[in-house]
């Protein structure tokens, strides 16, 4: 075995070897590949192999749409059968809302470049003649997606790999690394130690292992997940395409003229969550019959044919889950040099080729060519290390792997992780709370005698006339809207400026008490982040970003810093609390107060003050998210209770109102602000989203700044539109 390579990846399966291979195809051929069994001997070996493509966000279904066009290809590349066979997917439904549903995702398909179309019953039928049409009433069909073989797949990426220079090491266990600085400079296995400049988890159900012997945090869990295979059943024919009957909680595909048949039951059940045996190695787990009876009898239900069919084998194979049910990809923020790929919730053969070359992408130019920000590593947060929070998160995350995704559903597990200090003040008044990261945020205000819960609906929801009476408060009275979960950072030191000035696309070189909206763009003129910095003293800068962005956005920083210790960067959220008060009463109350001076003149656009508003000592912004006059207030923790009464009281006669996030988002979009993650994105560049006021060219050179100026002068290839409906029901 050699003792040094450009890149070590850790794992076999089919994401470690789509890796290597997508590695080589790029030019990089220093590449080894470590498993610690046999090639696909984690959980590739049993996966069902369904390769299905439509996800909610554009870009990871674009990424799994690069799977099927590589699996198409492959077999004829390498010479190896994969078993890929285009047979399409129906999707049946037996409710109103899951057509609606399904008309949605038709609806986005069409957006995607993909054919999903709805199809009645008898056509359902046809397609899939084995069915009981009972209950159904109704039915969509994407003629694109299909099935493959994990295993063959997995070895003609391994072959292709190989070709051009990539080596599998088998049969060798990671027992270690060496770090130093911040970086992985060795892996040491059960047969020596390899040097390397990267390394990559693709550990799949044993990734959390991996990387807590390097100190990274990988919130995955391991569930048990079970399918049938039958024998040979008369009248199923080989062009049968999968099939996803979702409401039943089930999948089916053909296979040698006979059924696999799973699910997704909704009490799912962990498994070996304090770590996976480091023996366990292609073997599979005892069958549960009793567990899969209601996955079974539902079945039957829509198969009838699987009630006298043989049955080959129930294959209880475990696979790894994580909290939000998305896999993890990218660099891991706790190391310079590591990269990360596991966790794909039973969608891994699906998403091996696309993943696979998002990863390869990341570690040669740097950063991916499609933005996959909900696959990303760094949007989890310090409270993902907590076990008990991972298990029961994940646990409901499983059992909804198959149910309706509604507008706006929160999850009723592992809540109330963080809280600010206002949050019994503002539960007492009516508060219907929804988690971001961790955090309890007032989502909107129940009035006296509403119930403070959310109705699941694709339609208008209970809260929609109160979110509108929020609305309205801010823009016609004042609002306090608590914002304590936004992501807070601080930067100092002699070079404070000259860094942010180097990241930044807004010049930052402004008076102290300045406040500026600013971009931090890649090398590509695309978004990186979207975010507020003041000027508080000559050599202290703080940044202000969105709630879940603060691993990201830190990250990015980060990463940028100079070596010479020049700048130092804190994150400071846990040590600031934050009340925005908004509207065009906003200056009127806080004067009440305050003995500062928040007239227009004294306190204008864009400053930010060191004030006393009550007993609290304030860092006061004039900014706000909303479009209307407004001041975000920052404070230390404990002052901010008090603050919030003082205020409350004080604009009684103001019509003060709460206000919570739904009403944010009716506000800002209405004003046309965007909100990274979903306007804007490393995919759009500010002058695409409308926003090029915001870019300094002339300031000198800053990360993005020559993609900027070709795109200024070329014209944007976008534009951000914004619309309103007419329709008297509008569909979330």
């Amino acid at each position: 075995m050699r003792d040094s390579a450009q890149v070590v990846i850790i794992g076999g399966g089919i994401v470690g070897c789509s890796i290597a291979y997508h590695l080589t195809k790029m030019g990089w051929r220093d590449v080894i590949l470590l498993e610690k069994g046999e090639l696909t001997s984690g959980s590739t070996w049993h996966a069902a192999g369904l390769v299905g493509q439509l996800r909610s966000h554009r870009n990871v279904t674009r990424m799994l749409q690069y799977s099927v066009s590589l699996y198409k290809t492959l077999e004829a590349e390498t010479g190896l059968t994969t078993g890929w066979k285009q047979s399409g997917c129906l999707h049946l439904a037996s409710t109103q809302e899951r057509i609606v549903e399904l008309k949605k995702g038709a609806t986005t398909a069409r957006s995607f470049g993909l054919d999903l179309h709805m199809i009645t019953p008898e056509e359902a039928l046809r397609l899939c003649p084995i069915l009981s049409m009972e209950g159904i009433i109704g039915a969509a069909y994407m003629p694109s997606d299909g099935q493959a073989d994990p295993s063959g797949l997995t070895m003609a990426m391994a072959k292709g790999a190989m070709n051009h220079g990539a080596t599998m090491e088998q049969k060798t266990l990671v027992t270690g690394f060496e770090i130093r600085n911040n970086r992985v400079e060795a892996v040491v296995t059960d047969r020596g130690t390899i040097r390397c400049e990267t390394v990559v988890n693709a550990a799949g159900m044993w990734g959390r292992e991996i990387g807590r012997m390097m100190g990274v945090n990988i919130p995955l869990v391991p569930f048990q997940h079970q399918y049938l295979v039958t024998e040979a059943i008369e009248g199923v024919p080989p062009n049968l395409p999968t099939l996803r009957d979702k409401d039943s909680l089930l999948y089916y595909k053909e296979e040698v003229g006979g059924l696999v048949m799973g699910g997704y039951e909704r009490d799912g059940i962990p498994w070996s969550i304090r770590g996976v045996p480091k023996g366990f190695t292609q073997e599979l787990l005892e069958p549960d019959y009793e567990h899969f009876e209601s996955i079974s009898q539902a079945a039957v239900n829509r198969t009838p044919c699987l009630a006298t069919a043989g049955i080959a084998r129930l294959v209880n194979g475990p696979e790894a889950f994580t909290p939000d049910g998305n896999c993890m990809l990218g660099p891991a923020p706790e190391l310079s040099n590591c990269f990360v790929a596991v966790g794909f919730n039973a969608f891994g053969i699906a998403a091996g080729g696309g993943a696979g070359r998002m990863v390869a992408e990341w570690i040669v130019e740097g950063e991916p060519s499609l933005n996959i920000w909900p696959l990303d590593i760094r949007r989890f947060g310090q409270y993902h290390r907590s076990l008990k929070y991972n298990v029961e998160r994940t646990k409901e995350i499983y059992g909804k792997h198959y149910t309706i995704s509604w507008p706006h559903e929160e999850h009723d597990s592992a809540r109330g992780v963080k809280r600010s200090p206002l949050y019994w003040l503002l539960k007492e008044k009516g508060a219907v709370y929804g988690a971001k990261y961790g955090w309890e945020r007032s989502n909107w205000f129940a009035p006296a005698g509403v119930p403070p819960e959310d109705s699941l609906t694709f339609g208008i929801p209970n809260w929609f006339e109160h979110v509108a009476a929020e609305h309205r408060a801010a823009r016609e009275a004042v609002v306090l809207i608590d914002q304590s979960s936004f992501s807070k950072f601080e930067v100092t030191g002699a070079g404070a400026l000259t860094f942010l000035n180097h990241v930044a696309a807004a010049n930052l070189d402004r008076p102290v008490g300045s406040t500026v909206y600013t971009q931090l763009c890649n090398e590509r003129g695309g978004i990186e982040a979207d975010i507020t910095i003041s000027r508080v003293e000559e050599e202290r800068f703080f940044v202000v970003t969105g709630t879940a962005f603060g691993v990201h956005d830190f990250q990015w920083l980060k990463r940028h810093l100079p070596k010479d210790g020049s700048v130092s960067l804190r994150d400071v959220t846990s040590s600031l609390a934050m009340i925005n008060v908004c509207g065009p009463s906003s200056r009127e109350l806080l004067q009440r107060l305050s003995e500062d001076d928040f007239g227009k003149n004294a306190f204008p656009f864009g400053q930010c003050r060191e004030v006393v508003i009550g007993y609290a000592p304030v860092l006061a912004l004039r900014v706000t998210y909303i479009g209307e006059l407004g001041y975000e207030l920052y404070m230390p923790p404990e002052y901010a209770a008090n603050l919030y009464e003082s205020l409350w009281a004080a604009g009684q006669d103001l019509g003060i109102r709460n206000a919570g996030y739904r009403a944010i988002d009716s506000l800002r979009l209405e004003k046309g602000y965007c909100y990274w993650g979903a306007e804007v994105s490393p995919d759009y560049s500010p002058y695409d989203a409308g926003i090029g006021f915001a870019v300094s060219l002339d300031k000198g050179p800053f990360v993005g700044r020559d993609a900027l100026m070709r795109i200024k002068q070329d014209g944007p290839a976008w534009k951000l539109c914004t619309f309103t409906l007419d329709a008297d029901r509008p569909m979330l």
